[in-house]
């Protein structure tokens, strides 16, 4: 029986959504289990957790989330990322607009909020900076869940920024503090200001590693946001050097990198003779994946 029979009075069931839109993904050379996909797509869609078409086959869905979920699996069909597809991404307490102007969150950047809220948690005041902020996924938690008075987030990117003050308008009421928008390389932005806090998940991937990557990152998301020079360093070792410029004495510097550049990410710091407790925390797959550091100096209690 085809899909659309179960449809009336401009609604389906979310099982004929469902099967409408393994459909449409079946055959795709890009999709491996078309069922899977399509009931993830249509809890994306929803802002659902991933089990709730197969627990609620019978909940009605009208025509505008059919029609979505349908354009959604064209995209998929041909290749796009899932959340390039729906044009959402969750991320920690966010729901993000996301298209490819920007980066995809990942989970190993949850974890790197995560960090940051628990080293600087327990003291409330100063500013926050998210170095390259994409969709707006690091400094919008930020504001929602962590203590600074400020966030400032920079990007060169202004697609991006446009992406980033766009989530930025519908979490506004979940914020805790305002966010502002700078547009310009790494922290220039933010030259003459002294902040707490410097946050960042910037491009570290070399050049000539682009084949190793796999075609939904190659492919689909933006080049300004993956690809960092020869060795991969060139973001990560203008950051360390800038950010230690603009933090005030005990602050904070917590960046994202690759796995197999950690140490030289360390080291940078290290030889900098700006900072002191340098350290290198793990995923959650046990991977070298964050570079702490903090501000030569002491820090100032309020």
């Amino acid at each position: 029986m085809k899909a659309e029979s179960s449809r009336a009075h401009g609604v389906a069931s979310v099982a004929a959504v469902v099967a409408e839109v393994a459909e449409r993904l079946d055959g795709s050379a890009h999709v491996d289990d078309p069922r899977a996909e399509a009931r993830e797509l249509v809890a994306a869609l929803l802002d659902v957790p991933r089990s709730w078409p197969a627990l609620h086959p019978d909940a009605p869905l009208e025509d505008d989330v059919r029609d979505a979920a349908l354009h959604a699996a064209r995209q998929r069909a041909q290749g796009a990322p899932l959340q390039y597809a729906v044009g959402r991404a969750a991320f920690r307490s966010l729901t993000l607009d996301v298209d490819q102007r920007v980066l995809i969150p990942r989970p190993e950047t949850e974890q790197l909020v995560e960090l940051v809220l628990q080293e600087e948690g327990a003291r409330r005041g100063g500013i926050a900076v998210d170095v390259g902020v994409g969709s707006g996924a690091i400094a919008l938690s930020l504001a929602c869940e962590g203590p600074w008075d400020r966030v400032i987030a920079t990007d060169i990117s202004l697609d991006a920024l446009a992406v980033a003050r766009a989530n930025a308008a519908h979490a506004a009421g979940a914020s805790r503090c305002p966010v502002e928008f700078r547009h310009g390389s790494l922290l220039r932005p933010v030259r003459g200001l002294r902040v707490r806090t410097v946050v960042s998940n910037p491009p570290y991937i070399a050049y000539s590693e682009s084949a190793e990557l796999p075609a939904l990152v190659r492919d689909w998301e933006p080049a300004v946001a993956l690809y960092s020079g020869p060795e991969g360093m060139d973001a990560t070792v203008r950051l360390v050097r800038e950010a230690a410029d603009v933090l005030e004495p005990g602050g904070l510097l917590a960046i994202e990198v690759d796995s197999r550049r950690a140490a030289l990410a360390a080291e940078c710091a290290a030889s900098d003779g700006r900072y002191t407790q340098v350290r290198v925390r793990l995923d959650l797959t046990g991977r070298e994946r964050y570079v702490l550091a903090r501000r030569l100096g002491n820090v100032e209690i309020a």
